[in-house]
């Protein structure tokens, strides 16, 4: 019998048919196998056969595995099976547990023939009476071994299961698995019975898909692609109300193909669908958009239509510099939407990467430095690429190079000075010291003509005292004190006494002759018997002068050290706290032996506090302009708290800016009409170093620091005469009033009194002096502080002194009017309505003004023909000063100063005769001359001029109009929307004055909905690169916030709060993460100090230190930062003072020293 019965004639192996070729020969002989042997095969059947014959009657089932294996028992071919066998089994055993996982994934069939065939081999040797013997035991059986069937064939299981007896259902592997087709059931009535099938699967099917979000990363994809711009080739260029659609011939509807089986496409959608060009269009030429939808590319033509054009701007013209700048910033647009060469298929899979904007801004930027070498700008922009993905000491290597090619650019040391300052890695207070030092000492050069190769740039003077400025409030911000004061002490005696013979030499020449003045030993700008370098130059020509010992007669030593520790029982981080802030209010002045103490150098317990020349020599200057020689001066007194006429020198020093203090309103919500402006917010003056919870707990200085500050006004007061000495003396009361201003908001009635004896004694003895008798700012400023400390009728007594006295120069006199508006704006603002307010004191004070005439004290009565008249005559002087014309800048400035104080004066009048509306007329027609005026946005007054004095007309003249607002709505019912046009009409020109911000947030304060403010500051934020914006809108923010939690915190039963918002925390964070990553605020500390006290507040600690460590990587110079990481977080208090030591920061109370200090 063949083994293939259809090849039963294919001849044997070895023979060889007749007629037969050699190849079909060698074709079918794969289908003869030469081991089969019939004669096995009939021997095997008969067995199994015989097998099946002896199978007792109790078990009518019998074994396959038995029956299949039962071969000749007594074979020698039984031994050889068996030793196969085991070998076999020895070598499977290594993969034994991969070829059960093969077995289970493989076929049945298959598994099911080498079971069969392990079987048969298995049990070749043994007898067929063991085999029948276990026929019986055996429980695997076969129904095909079977032959006699009955009608209850089955099986008998005696071995129980105990895990049916543990667990509530069978085990899932001995349950069937099969899948349902359709959802009806076989054998019922449809419309009687259903079945409901638990479709477990198919809902989670259908979670998983649930519809995306327009947040999500598709849909996001879809709405950065920019619209296809329809449009109509045939119709004209002009625009039209709608887009016609013409009808254009179809083809037969017949006329069906696979990509049209409708019949309803057009012929060119459907060559357009089979991917052909359409027929009418082949004589057109191809365009490149066209070239690269052909090569399988899809286009977006709007952004390819970008690119073509600023290639060809800086192809055609390499010199324009904007046009490389703004293909720089084209890419960041670029890379906000989809690629313009995304394939057709993939449509948009690119990871957009932000190294990938980087590289092509740096190849532009390279491009753009082989056309145009000389240009900084470039060179800067390329710098600050390379400063996101190089390494910190490469960048700085860039840095030295780009200062060796231009040392004479003052604005290139300002950013270098800046990046080094903000490297957390390798800064050191020393180290940045140094740097300064080094850049002052090479501009100097550059100004005096000793750096030959390079010429001085426009404006470097004032570039050089604004880096110097920034230099003493570095060292201020990083605790030494002593340094900044010294700083200041030597360039102002190197600039105001310097002697006559070495005034010809230059910069470094006379530094060398300031050393030996320096290192004398004589007192210095600020201390008793200062004489300056001048004097002590010529004393020694003749021979020097003799000492002369003048014993203080105030022997009251310092607080003892044991003092300073008040509580011992307060935790060690709040003893070093209160240590550390103690001594910086009180050591904030260098230390110098006292001679007549018989004191030497080694006697000092704090070497820090001495300060040497090294310290100092590279950073001294020469100013030769008046006007900045002048600012230098009001610098100083500004850095020791003295509010001055004029602004803080340079405006946007946003690095020094730390103290929370821009948002308080002196005075404001009681008297918003003179509340004061301090030019001072923002900025910690020295011997203040306190954290956002402290806040200031002393006012003033000290006792030595006072003392200072009156020898400075002393000694600097000879050198200047006229209008300069009186601004000096109007500095001067202006730093007492402002102390009796914190005594009021302190509410220290002690202190406010003993203040008060102080000033007023000042104050008359400035008046008492030749030159300030006739000085009406001396005389107003004398009678505000007698309002102020409650003394209303002699303050009125001062001011019709004052009157009386001034002549009769009336609006003409810029003096006399500032005058008389304040005593009117204080009159007014005793008033608790209009009601006769025609015949109130400040009419008659406004009206006596416009008369020319000697002023006459009040008697209770106000004619009104005087009041026709008053009106008159300001309408006349307002139009004149709208219509006059400026010839020089010291005439602008006092036209600017003189407007003011006539819309000032013809607002509150109008206000008190007719009213607000009226008023409101006047303030409007001065803004819109003045806005017509105005050549531009005052966005970045700081980069425009230097020297920048007291706010300008359009502003000071919002401000008067918002105080009146504020003040009107304060006494009777008016609408907020005038207030808030004027404000943000103003805020649009003058983003960064503080007094317009804080009268803003605090009109919205009042304001149901924030989404008016909200979408205003976004608007301003986005328009300017000033910081106030974010400041102040953050504040405000906060405000909101803290409204609505006293609302939800009052304990008065349930509330239902009226403000339904959520979500505030969230905006405020979100606020804050984009004002530090602005430019201005990632450097300034006093923004990080906000957001760290806001975390703090909310509870969130653990995320507010990784900010701390964040915010030292920006601003590592600000000790502020570090006090306020120990308040936050006192178990840090040991790791803090280490990092701060490593970084050079001052720490006056070491750790050891506290401890000796617990001890005792």
């Amino acid at each position: 019998m063949a083994l293939f019965p259809a090849f039963a004639g294919a001849p044997e192996p070895g023979e060889a048919p007749a007629g037969s070729s050699e190849g079909s020969r060698k074709e079918l002989d794969w289908l003869s196998n030469p081991s089969f042997s019939t004669e096995d095969a009939l021997l095997l059947h008969q067995r199994t056969a015989e097998a099946a014959n002896l199978t007792p009657e109790k078990s009518p089932l019998i074994s396959r595995k038995t029956s299949r294996s039962d071969l000749s028992g007594e074979s020698d071919t039984d031994e050889s099976l068996k030793k196969s066998s085991k070998k076999r089994k020895k070598k499977k055993k290594k993969h034994h547990h991969y070829k059960t996982k093969k077995k289970a994934k493989g076929d049945s069939s298959s598994s099911e023939s080498e079971l069969d065939t392990k079987r048969i081999k298995d049990k070749a040797a043994t007898n067929l009476d063991d085999k029948t013997s276990n026929l019986t035991s055996n429980r695997f059986v076969w129904l095909d071994d079977v032959q006699a069937f009955t009608a209850e064939t089955f099986r008998i299981d005696k071995k129980s299961d105990p895990a049916n007896w543990a667990y509530k259902s069978l085990y899932r592997g001995d349950i069937a698995r099969y899948k349902r087709r359709g959802e009806s059931c076989l054998g019922i009535d449809a419309k009687k019975q259903c079945i409901s099938w638990d479709g477990t699967t198919s809902e989670k099917k259908q979670l998983q898909r649930r519809p995306e979000r327009y947040f999500s990363k598709n849909n996001v994809k879809s709405l950065n692609t920019d619209g296809i711009p329809v449009c109509n080739r045939s119709s004209p260029s002009g625009p039209a109300a709608f887009i016609p659609v013409f009808h254009v011939e179809t083809s037969d509807p017949s006329d069906t193909t696979e990509v049209n089986p409708l019949g309803i496409y057009d012929p060119s959608t459907t060559e357009w669908l089979q991917g052909k060009g359409y027929k009418g269009e082949e004589q057109e030429p191809v365009n490149p958009q066209q070239a690269f939808q052909d090569s399988g590319i899809n286009v977006n033509p709007i952004l390819m239509t970008k690119v073509e054009e600023h290639n060809k701007k800086v192809r055609e013209n390499p010199r324009d510099i904007q046009a490389w700048m703004n293909f720089v910033s084209f890419q960041d647009e670029l890379m906000r939407g989809p690629s313009p060469y995304a394939s057709m298929g993939e449509q948009e899979v690119r990871r957009k990467s932000l190294k990938l904007i980087l590289e092509k801004k740096l190849a532009i930027l390279e491009r753009a430095i082989e056309s145009n070498p000389s240009n900084v700008d470039l060179k800067l922009a390329r710098l600050n690429v390379c400063t996101e993905f190089w390494e910190s000491p490469a960048v700085i290597k860039e840095w030295q190079k780009l200062i060796f090619i231009h040392p004479n650019n003052p604005e290139l040391w300002k950013k270098y000075l800046l990046f080094c300052q903000s490297q957390f890695s390798t800064f050191s207070v020393s180290k940045i010291n140094s740097l300064y030092g080094k850049c002052l000492t090479t501009l100097a050069a550059v100004q005096d003509g000793s750096m030959v190769s390079h010429p001085p740039l426009p404006g470097t003077e004032e570039a050089m005292l604004a880096i110097f400025i920034q230099q003493c409030h570095f060292l201020r911000q990083a605790g030494h004190s002593e340094k900044a004061v010294s700083l200041f002490q030597a360039l102002i005696d190197f600039t105001f006494f310097k002697p006559d013979s070495v005034k010809d030499l230059p910069t470094k020449g006379q530094v060398e002759f300031f050393e030996p003045f320096w290192d004398s030993g004589e007192p210095r700008i600020g201390e008793k018997g200062a004489r300056g370098w001048r004097a002590w130059m010529h004393q020694q020509e003749k021979g020097g002068w003799v000492a002369v010992d003048n014993p203080d007669d105030d022997d009251e030593e310092e607080m003892d050290e044991d003092e300073e520790i008040k509580d011992k029982t307060l935790p060690k981080w709040h003893i070093w706290m209160d240590i550390e802030y103690s001594r910086e209010s009180r050591h904030w002045l260098p230390w110098r032996p006292d001679k007549t103490k018989n004191q030497a150098e080694e006697d000092c317990e704090d070497p820090e506090r001495q300060v040497l020349f090294d310290d100092l020599g590279p950073s001294l200057i020469q100013l030769s302009n008046p006007d900045i020689q002048h600012q230098l001066l009001y610098s100083f007194l500004q850095f020791l708290g003295v509010p001055c006429i004029s602004k803080l020198f340079p405006p946007n020093l946003y690095i020094a800016m730390d103290e929370n203090n821009i948002f308080d309103n002196v005075l404001s919500d009681e008297k918003p009409l003179t509340s004061t402006d301090t030019p001072l917010s923002g900025f910690n003056s020295i011997g203040h170093m306190d954290t956002m919870l402290r806040r200031r707990h002393h006012i003033g200085h000290c006792k030595d620091g006072e003392e200072f500050i009156q020898n400075v006004f002393h000694v600097l007061s000879p050198l200047f005469s006229g209008k300069e000495k009186s601004n000096l003396s109007i500095c001067w009361l202006q730093y007492e009033i402002s102390k009796v201003v914190q005594c009021i908001q302190t509410k220290k009635k002690k202190k406010l009194k003993a203040q008060g004896r102080k000033s007023k004694k000042l104050a008359k003895n400035l008046l008492k002096a030749p030159d300030n008798r006739n000085n009406l700012t001396l005389w107003k400023l004398y009678a505000y502080l007698e309002w102020l400390l409650g003394n209303t009728d002699d303050a009125r007594k001062v001011f019709d002194t004052a009157l009386c006295t001034a002549g009769t120069g009336g609006l003409k006199s810029p003096q006399l009017c500032s005058l008389s508006l304040l005593y009117a704006q204080l009159e007014v603002e005793l008033l608790q309505s209009l009601e006769g307010a025609v015949t109130s004191r400040a009419v008659h004070i406004l009206t006596k003004l416009t008369e020319s005439g000697p002023y006459v004290p009040y008697n209770g009565q106000v004619l009104s023909v005087s009041v026709l008249k008053a009106r008159k005559t300001y309408e006349h002087a307002l139009q004149d000063y709208l219509n006059k014309a400026p010839v020089s800048d010291q005439d602008r400035a006092s036209n600017s100063n003189q407007l003011v104080n006539i819309v000032g004066c013809y607002t509150v009048f109008q206000y008190l005769t007719v009213g607000i509306d009226a008023a409101e007329s006047v303030c409007v027609q001065a803004l819109e001359k003045l806005e017509a005026s105005h050549p531009q946005k005052c966005e970045n007054t700081a980069e425009t001029s230097s020297i920048q004095h007291f706010p300008t007309a359009l502003e000071a003249v919002t401000l008067l109009r918002a105080n009146l607002l504020r003040f009107h709505m304060k006494i009777s019912a008016y609408p907020l929307s005038p207030l808030r046009e004027a404000l943000t009409g103003a805020l649009k020109w003058f983003p960064s004055n503080q007094a317009l911000w804080r009268a803003y947030i605090q009109s919205q304060r009042k304001s149901h909905s924030a989404s008016k403010a909200r979408r205003f500051f976004d608007g301003v934020t986005r328009s300017t690169n000033s910081l106030e914006p974010w400041l102040f809108a953050i504040q405000a923010e906060q405000m909101r916030k803290k409204l609505i939690e006293n609302v939800q915190r009052a304990d008065v039963g349930e509330i239902y709060t009226t403000i339904p918002e959520t979500g505030l925390t969230n905006r405020i964070i979100s606020l804050f993460e984009h004002a530090i990553q602005s430019e201005n605020g990632t450097h300034c500390p006093l923004l990080w100090r906000m957001y760290l006290n806001f975390l703090v507040s909310v509870g969130k600690k653990e995320k507010s230190k990784g900010l701390f460590y964040k915010a030292i990587q920006s601003c590592p110079w600000a000790k502020v930062l570090y006090m306020d990481a120990v308040e936050y977080f006192p178990e840090q208090l040991q790791e803090t003072l280490d990092l701060m030591t490593e970084k050079e920061l001052r720490v006056r109370v070491p750790m050891e020293e506290l401890d000796l200090l617990l001890e005792v």
